[in-house]
């Protein structure tokens, strides 16, 4: 699963990696957590492609109301295409997640232990996201989900499952609003490469969704 991210590049490296059209400031995010709003690009109407804020943890339209669960903050691949709650936003409305880095948990003496993972460069990349918009008496909410496959050899120790990072050749395939079919989307859906990955146990401070600072991503001290 994907239950906490961060995101703290210079926002002009977000815009040059994602090739964004309408961008917005973005203050450096170090323990993100099920909603709250995430920053999210996607293809507007007119081709371009815009930076906005969407609440996590996906709302579909046919709701009764604009409530959301923890259950709906990740939509697994494998059933992704069929699932009712994200069906249609997976056809019609997709996005790119931008992050740096994630955090998975694991059994430690004195509480679960975080483990943050990023690439072994650095850089940002994209978790595969489905957007979805609410709206229903005058309110209006736009909500969104994250997808999540089976663990690669690195994140398997910790946890069996992992959010789906897209290569940046497939990104305008993700973002295509007339790409429908989801035998072609399916094989994107795959674990990213280890190799390409590190990871790190660190301070339990990010433990707690209040705290959202550099300090969540020191490395975990010696007990």
């Amino acid at each position: 699963m994907c239950g906490r991210f961060t995101l703290h590049p210079e926002p002009a490296r977000i815009r040059e990696q994602f090739q964004v059209d309408r961008m917005l400031d973005l203050a450096p995010r170090f323990n993100i957590a099920p909603s709250q709003d995430v920053a999210a690009v996607r293809t507007a109407p007119d081709g371009a492609r815009e930076l906005v804020m969407l609440h996590w943890g996906l709302v579909p339209r046919w709701a009764d109301q604009a409530k959301t669960g923890y259950s709906t903050i990740n939509a697994r691949a494998e059933t992704v295409a069929s699932k009712p709650a994200y069906r249609e936003a997976y056809r019609r409305r997709r996005c790119l997640i931008p992050a740096d880095g994630f955090y998975e948990w694991a059994a430690a003496p004195g509480g679960k232990q975080p483990h943050y993972f990023t690439l072994r460069d650095g850089s940002p990349f994209a978790f595969a996201g489905l957007w979805e918009r609410w709206e229903k008496s005058g309110e209006a909410l736009e909500s969104c989900a994250i997808i999540v496959t089976e663990a690669n050899a690195l994140v398997r120790p910790i946890h069996d499952r992992m959010p789906v990072i897209l290569d940046p050749a497939d990104y305008a395939l993700w973002l295509d609003l007339d790409m429908r079919d989801a035998l072609k989307l399916a094989p994107l859906l795959r674990p990213f490469d280890a190799r390409k990955m590190v990871e790190r146990a660190v301070s339990r401070r990010v433990n707690s969704p209040a705290n959202d600072d550099p300090r969540c991503i020191e490395p975990a001290r010696p007990e």
